[in-house]
């Protein structure tokens, strides 16, 4: 398993692929950090998580989908199922490289509520706790003529407790991924929440600065890093040559 892990990391950390993914997400999470927490003042970070989590009815799929199906078009299935571990391992290897992709930008993000904490009152366990939620989703895998299926990580995704975290955001995800499952994107939204929340009092010229970074600067950067890998990538190999 440590080897597929392993081998799933470096295809994803040494393209652009895990970058561009995890540049889109910040971008995403950003453009809802300005619309909730900077343009309307809004203390609560949940609710960016809740318009976030319509984001991955569009880039899980496309990063998660083909993680099988693409060992099959370019016949390496076999070869995986050769190896000296079971089809459990091979499994489980891409779904933690996955995570770990995955888990990268959602860090970054992981800060946003202690900086918006300086500038009002934010209920930080919510906060977190909606970030777990955000985390503990799961993937969807294309299985070629079979069909999709949607995989969530855990069995308590849509216990109460958990659900209220994210202030029905895992709900959303739900209704969302299978209304997508089923051909019926017409039906994704992003469903209303209850209007009871706290305010944060921020200046403009401190909201620009932090709408400025959250969509613009940490994403580039973010993409910038795998720009600068790739290039050193290739110039290694050219020198080997």
């Amino acid at each position: 398993m440590i080897a597929v892990l392993q081998h799933e990391l470096k295809s994803y950390f040494h393209t652009l692929t895990a970058y561009v993914f995890g540049a889109f997400l910040l971008c995403f999470v950003g453009i809802g950090a300005m619309m909730y927490n900077l343009n309307a003042a809004v203390s609560n970070f949940e609710y960016v998580l809740s318009f976030g989590s319509m984001v991955f009815v569009v880039i899980v799929p496309i990063l998660t989908m083909r993680v099988i199906a693409e060992e099959r078009r370019q016949k390496t299935d076999q070869l995986l199922y050769s190896l000296p571990i079971s089809t459990t391992q091979v499994v489980l290897g891409k779904y933690l490289a996955l995570l770990a992709v995955y888990l990268v930008p959602l860090c970054i993000i992981s800060v946003y509520p202690l900086i918006f904490s300086r500038y009002g009152e934010v209920y930080l366990p919510t906060s977190y706790g909606s970030i777990l939620a955000f985390f503990v989703l799961g993937v969807t895998i294309d299985t070629g003529n079979d069909g999709q299926m949607v995989w969530f990580s855990s069995s308590k995704f849509l216990e109460d407790g958990y659900n209220t975290y994210s202030s029905g955001a895992n709900l959303d995800l739900t209704m969302n991924a299978l209304a997508d499952l089923i051909g019926e994107r017409e039906a994704i939204a992003i469903r209303s929440k209850s209007l009871d929340y706290n305010f944060l009092t921020i200046s403009d010229s401190v909201a620009s600065l932090l709408k400025t970074l959250m969509i613009g600067v940490f994403p580039l950067v973010y993409l910038g890093v795998g720009i600068v890998v790739m290039v050193r990538r290739k110039q290694v190999q050219h020198e080997a040559v």
